[in-house]
């Protein structure tokens, strides 16, 4: 328990509340934990869906598949991130997006209700939560417009580079790990693996990057930004 209250404290969620009180409102909320194994579907695209999910250990998946059944990844997450928080928000509740285990998973559920009323024991901590959702929704916003920006570049190294750049400035680092492999990462950037792999060796040899596995370091990190005003 006290493991679940450590990830809890860094979710945006509760934000600015204690552990104290955090333990409290867990139980207000009626939060459930659930364990899921490595490719197991938490739920699927059409799923109508009444709790947000917070990752408490492992790493998930969001992605969306075309009438084709061709899967396109929007995102990974792995403790402390919620999904399924926009969702919940929508009148009807249906999932666009199929949610899945990456690596086996612990996951705290929590009812949408339980969150946006205050409950009868008159939680004086529970209006932080409330302001803290609409952060929550706020940030997913920008994310979301985040990711279409990405889509609409054209070039593969564009791609790349805006993906690597806003990686590095999400950790504050230029050196950093991805959770995506190479397949995945394609995925995601919606391009082929053959071609990003290739282009990714171009970058390497010209000293934009450098890269072992899944750990990228950015080398020139302006001439690399570069490559968007192109």
């Amino acid at each position: 328990m006290e493991q679940m209250y450590q990830v809890l404290k860094r979710c945006t969620l509760f934000r600015r509340i204690d552990e104290k009180e955090l333990e409290q409102l867990v139980g207000c909320l009626g939060a459930q934990v659930k364990s899921f194994q490595a490719v197991e579907y938490i739920f699927l695209s059409g799923d109508e869906i009444n709790a947000i999910g917070i990752v408490l250990s492992g790493v998930i998946e969001i992605m969306k598949e075309n009438l084709a059944g061709n899967k396109h990844i929007v995102a990974f997450l792995g403790p402390a991130d919620m999904f399924a928080e926009g969702i919940v928000c929508t009148v009807k509740r249906i999932s666009p997006v199929t949610v899945r285990v990456k690596e086996n998973a612990n996951i705290l559920f929590i009812p949408y209700e339980r969150i946006i009323k205050s409950c009868g024991n008159s939680c004086v901590f529970h209006i932080n939560l409330i302001q803290n959702m609409m952060v929550v929704l706020g940030e997913k916003n920008v994310n979301l417009n985040r990711k279409l920006e990405l889509l609409t570049l054209k070039g593969m190294r564009e791609k790349i580079a805006s993906y690597l750049i806003n990686e590095s400035n999400e950790r504050g680092s230029n050196m950093f790990q991805i959770m995506l492999n190479r397949t995945e990462l394609a995925d995601y950037l919606n391009v082929s693996r053959t071609s990003m792999c290739r282009e990714l060796a171009r970058m390497k040899e010209e000293g934009l990057i450098d890269f072992y596995g899944n750990s990228f370091k950015l080398m020139d990190k302006m001439a690399l930004a570069q490559c968007l005003e192109a």
